[in-house]
């Protein structure tokens, strides 16, 4: 089963001193940079597009097609920033990897700005990640002092500024426009779009906004080809990335493997759902998307085939949880998560989440009526698509697709006059006593 896994980027982060410059090198590192460097910045371009490299940030979009998009010319500066903001329920495979394989980022940052024209990138990482944000600082500090940063990296003239900056745990910044706000020194809210930030983004200049593994990815790309990398994955999501397992599995981690795999294989691989339980239902993609359930283990994990049958693949975040689970206490706790973070700039999303909660905790203590049901489903319609940004869509996900899965389970709470699970087999209760 091993020979599904295709470790690149968790090739060797049980290392000891993995995110060391030297370690990087041993594994092949700054190999695709001098490539990148010979070559005209259009040709990277257009590698990454043969490469049909998808944004691994959750919307999946072409990340050779968004360079693309940048301007040429002009008199106005291009950036780069790299969203390391990761804070969605549930996803933790950005963090390891800057914690792991920091180098690999910094790579890819290089040849990202030299190929749409940028002298100057930002990592842009949580704030609350003290550990990762010095181990960030120790990277860049190293690839400067090595000539992978700074004025004319590798002898070809090319010049670049990397500024590793920390937020101050806002979630609504992993938005990409309300990351640049924040990054400008505002508060972090989402802007109107059109314009795009290809166009006028970062102190209103041309930018790429690339989430963390899409840029550590990219040196793989050089150094194998935009074929090789083709070569795995399916017809339409190629390529290989990160699986996170968590929850109530025997082995969480991260999986790293070809996009296309199935939850089933995945669950094999990490020893299946702990012992004496079984897969009630799970996330495909962090909080903010539809639920699955055990019908839909051998659903392929790839962005056609999950949205197929009802969900997104997101930043495959794989929350796992086993039939001691109340599933309304779980929307509950996610959409609370969701009403906390809202940062309150457009109606739908403030006032809409604050209702969804007090409904859920009224169903979830055993009141209200099925009718009730309908009006939860109401209030998230008139949140989805009408709010500035994707905030408020993730309110309706969970909860439509835990009503249209576990309808019975919400009206069993109103027979009973209460949550009918027993606090002492969950896991789930017992981490809210401790």
């Amino acid at each position: 089963m091993t020979t599904v896994l295709t470790p690149e980027l968790t090739a060797f982060w049980d290392e000891p001193g993995s995110f060391t410059l030297a370690a990087y090198k041993r594994h092949g590192g700054y190999v695709a940079l001098p490539k990148a460097l010979a070559m005209q910045p259009d040709e990277v371009v257009q590698t990454m597009k043969d490469s049909v490299l998808r944004g691994r940030g959750g919307a999946g979009f072409p990340t050779g097609l968004k360079w693309g998009f940048i301007p040429k010319g002009g008199d106005k500066p291009h950036y780069l920033v790299v969203n390391a903001d990761e804070s969605e329920p549930g996803a933790c495979k950005d963090m390891p990897t800057l914690l792991n394989n920091p180098q690999a980022l910094i790579e890819g940052i290089v040849i990202a700005s030299y190929a749409i024209d940028a002298h100057r990138a930002f990592i842009y990482v949580r704030g609350e990640v003290l550990h990762v944000i010095r181990r960030l600082h120790f990277a860049v500090a190293e690839a400067y002092e090595a000539g992978y940063l700074g004025t004319d990296i590798l002898g070809s003239g090319f010049d670049l500024e990397v500024v590793v900056h920390s937020g101050a745990g806002a979630y609504i910044c992993g938005e990409e426009t309300a990351l640049l706000d924040s990054l400008e020194g505002y508060r972090g809210q989402p802007r109107l779009k059109p314009p795009f930030p290809a166009v006028a983004g970062l102190y209103a200049c041309p930018t790429v906004v690339n989430n963390v593994e899409s840029i550590a990815t990219v040196p793989y790309i050089l150094s194998h080809g935009a074929g090789d990398f083709a070569s795995y994955g399916t017809e339409k999501s190629k390529g290989f990335g990160i699986f996170s397992l968590s929850g109530h599995v025997t082995r969480p981690g991260q999986y790293e493997a070809p996009l296309g795999v199935t939850l089933r294989t995945l669950l094999d691989l990490a020893g299946g759902m702990r012992s004496g339980h079984r897969l009630k239902f799970w996330t495909p993609g962090g909080s903010s998307t539809p639920l699955f359930t055990d019908e839909h283990l051998d659903v392929p994990l790839d962005y056609e085939s999950v949205a197929k049958a009802g969900s997104m693949l997101g930043t495959r975040s794989i929350q796992l949880f086993d039939e001691t689970t109340c599933v309304v206490r779980v929307v509950l706790r996610w959409i609370k998560f969701y009403e906390h973070e809202s940062c309150g700039k457009c109606t739908p999303c403030r006032e809409g989440s604050w209702w969804v909660v007090q409904l859920l905790e009224q169903l979830e203590r055993g009141e209200g009526s099925e009718a009730d049901l309908d009006k939860l489903l109401d209030i998230c319609g008139n949140i989805t698509g009408r709010a500035f940004c994707a905030l408020g869509d993730s309110i309706e996900a969970p909860v439509r697709s835990s009503i249209r899965y576990f309808k019975d389970e919400y009206l069993e709470h109103q027979r009973h006059g209460g949550c009918p699970f027993d606090p002492a087999a969950s896991t789930l209760f017992a981490m809210e006593s401790a």
